[in-house]
C-alpha cells in the first residue's frame, strides 16, 4: 500500500556570490544563536527574581514599549509578543502573583485594566538593562570611538530595516 506525501520538493536558493551578504548572513546566524540563549536576561533573573522565566522578561519588556504610547492592557501585550491572548492572561496574572506586574484601573477608562510595572519590575528592567550595557561595553572596550560611532549608526540602520522588511512580508502573508 502507498500513501501519497504531500511535501513537494524545494530547490536551495544558490548562495550569494557577494562576500559581504554571506558574511552579514552568517554574522546574523552567530547572533540569533548567542542571543537564543537568553543569557543576560538569565544573568538578570539570577541577581534581582530567582524564579522567574524568560518569557517574563519578554512580558516586561513589552509593558516597557508600549507605555512609551500609552496605557498597556494585556491586549497590548499579546499583540506585541504575537501571542495568544489567553497565554498573555496568564503569564500576566502569574507575574502578578509574583509583584512583578499589578493591574489597575484605566485613567482614561476606568471600566478597563491596565498593567503596569511594580517596584520589583521596575528593579529586573534596570538589572536586564544594566547586564546589557556591561556586555556592550565589555565587547566595544578597545574600539576607537568613532569605530563606536559608526557602528552604532548602522546596526540602528540595518535593524530598523530589517524590522521594515519583516513587518512588510508578515503583512504580504497576512493579506
Amino acid at each position: 500500500m502507498t500513501t501519497a506525501t504531500n511535501t513537494r520538493e524545494v530547490e536551495a536558493s544558490p548562495l550569494p556570490e557577494d562576500e559581504n551578504l554571506l558574511r552579514i548572513g552568517q554574522v546574523m546566524t552567530r547572533m540569533r544563536l548567542m542571543t537564543g540563549r537568553r543569557m543576560i536576561g538569565r544573568l538578570a533573573i539570577q541577581n534581582v527574581a530567582p524564579g522567574l522565566e524568560l518569557s517574563h522578561l519578554d512580558v516586561i519588556d513589552a509593558v516597557r514599549r508600549a507605555e512609551e504610547a500609552g496605557e498597556v492592557t494585556v491586549g497590548t501585550i499579546a499583540e506585541i509578543l504575537r501571542i495568544d491572548p489567553s497565554r498573555a492572561s496568564r503569564i500576566v496574572a502569574e507575574m502578578v502573583t509574583r509583584g512583578v506586574l499589578r493591574r489597575k484601573a484605566s485613567q482614561a477608562d476606568a471600566r478597563r485594566i491596565v498593567v503596569v510595572l511594580t517596584a520589583l519590575g521596575q528593579r529586573l528592567l534596570a538589572e536586564i538593562q544594566a547586564q546589557k550595557f556591561s556586555v556592550i561595553e565589555s565587547i566595544i572596550a578597545d574600539w576607537p570611538a568613532e569605530d563606536i560611532e559608526t557602528f552604532s549608526l548602522l546596526f540602528d540602520r540595518f535593524v530598523g530595516g530589517y524590522e521594515r522588511v519583516f513587518q512588510a512580508r508578515i503583512k504580504e502573508t497576512d493579506g
